[in-house]
């Protein structure tokens, strides 16, 4: 400890004279309400899309109440792992893990993040696909922007269009060495959603005004072929588009007082919440029944109005750009987590070109052909919403009150840790049956 603190005297005389030079940006960026647009930015994504079609599945009033559900466990689950975090000396997810449960707990944490921002990074790349080419569900066709542009060619298929985005519009942002670089994405990505929202918003209630949309339903039809179990397929959904834990430390390591980041969780989530269900219902309102696993495939719809027409290709084609935007952001924390899982002993240098081209184009690769071979964002919702997600979000917290190396968790954490726990291996496995009885039924 002695040259710890010496240490700490050697650097002092430093701090006078850079405090002037960064010290402005320094406070800007430990500010409350940039840790709340940072929180929000890794809540609202492609999740958005499919947050409509759980409307159709579970009802508008049922939905509410998951989406508060989801919440309400999602603020405790953070409060877990900030109660640890002020408790011991770790300042990163993995190093709690670590600390709890050894290296094996770092590990399984490095595994789930990778897949659930390989996942991602695929939905964001189906949805451009979607947008760009179109798709095809239950046999019927729904055309992209250059398709009904320009008509269908082989240039403006799913694959080419896919593969000339990825070359000349993704590979070169994902070779920038800094994620600096790219730091005005967050900013350009909350726009765009907030965007998307009020658009959407404006059509529901003009179609409404017009008597064009349908009755929504508010509870779920079982009467109508949906089964109970088919009703927990939707909650993966919804805990994917809540996800904010693996965000949870850098932010709180960028405010003034740590103990600002509980109050910036709490509504950055009631910020979050009334945007899905603002989406969700006036999605579901707008297309009724016909609302598509990713909602943008609906805009598809031609209109005797031309400025109506316009109005779908421009919310199409400013989300589409949107996710092309957020893409490098969340591929640079993939790419780190590979190259520490399987080269952790050889941290990759700035001189290290070579590895570092291979391991970007490797992993563009991979989420390329992943994208063309599984046309569906709904499956990948489900199944990173089922596994990995569910783990970074309410198991990895919980186990760590359970374990309590610190000896810090009081009864009713303890108690709120295993209903957690129980709800989320409960909802996942019944998610999973569901989703594999439909399948091979």
């Amino acid at each position: 400890m002695k040259s710890e603190k010496q240490d700490i005297g050697v650097d002092a005389p430093l701090l006078p004279e850079i405090q002037p030079i960064d010290g402005r940006q320094s406070n800007e960026g430990a500010s409350v309400s940039g840790a709340i647009f940072n929180i929000s930015t890794g809540m609202v994504g492609a999740g958005i899309m499919s947050i409509p079609a759980t409307f159709k599945v579970l009802g508008v009033i049922p939905s509410f109440l998951v989406i508060l559900i989801i919440a309400y466990f999602v603020e405790v689950t953070v409060e877990f792992l900030l109660k640890y975090t002020h408790s011991g000396d770790s300042n990163t997810y993995g190093e709690l893990m670590a600390e709890s449960f050894g290296k094996s707990g770092s590990v399984a944490l490095q595994v789930c993040v990778m897949i659930t921002n390989l996942g991602a990074l695929i939905i964001y790349l189906i949805i451009i696909g979607d947008v760009l080419s179109g798709s095809k569900s239950g046999g019927t066709l729904h055309l992209g922007i250059l398709q009904e542009w320009f008509g269908i060619h082989w240039w403006n298929s799913r694959a080419f269009s896919l593969l000339l985005v990825v070359l000349f519009v993704l590979l070169p942002l994902l070779l920038l060495r800094r994620i600096d670089s790219l730091r005005h994405a967050s900013a350009i990505s909350v726009l765009l959603a907030a965007f998307f929202v009020a658009i959407c918003s404006i059509m529901a209630i003009h179609a409404m005004w017009v008597g064009k949309t349908q009755r929504p339903r508010l509870v779920p039809d079982l009467s109508n072929g949906v089964s109970v179990f088919q009703l927990f397929t939707t909650i993966p959904v919804f805990a994917t588009a809540f996800g904010c834990h693996v965000n949870v430390h850098p932010i709180r390591a960028e405010l003034g007082r740590a103990s600002d980041m509980s109050s910036a969780v709490r509504i950055s989530l009631v910020l979050c919440v009334t945007i899905y269900f603002a989406v969700g219902f006036f999605g579901y309102l707008l297309f009724g029944d016909s609302i598509m696993a990713d909602m943008l495939v609906n805009f598809d719809t031609t209109s005797d109005s031309i400025v109506t027409t316009i109005l779908n290709d421009i919310v199409r084609l400013s989300y589409a750009i949107h996710l092309m935007l957020v893409f490098p952001v969340m591929n640079y924390s993939l790419r780190v987590n590979v190259d520490e899982l399987f080269f952790p002993k050889r941290p990759m240098l700035a001189a290290e070109n070579v590895r570092f081209f291979s391991l970007t184009c490797t992993l563009l690769g991979v989420i390329y052909g992943a994208a063309i071979a599984i046309p569906n964002i709904w499956y990948f919702f489900q199944f990173m919403g089922t596994t990995t997600v569910m783990c970074l979000m309410f198991i990895f917290p919980s186990s760590i009150i359970l374990r309590d190396v610190h000896c810090v968790s009081t009864c009713r954490d303890k108690a709120l840790a295993v209903i957690v726990i129980l709800l989320a291996i409960g909802t996942s496995l019944v998610a999973i049956f569901s989703n594999l009885f439909d399948y091979f039924g």
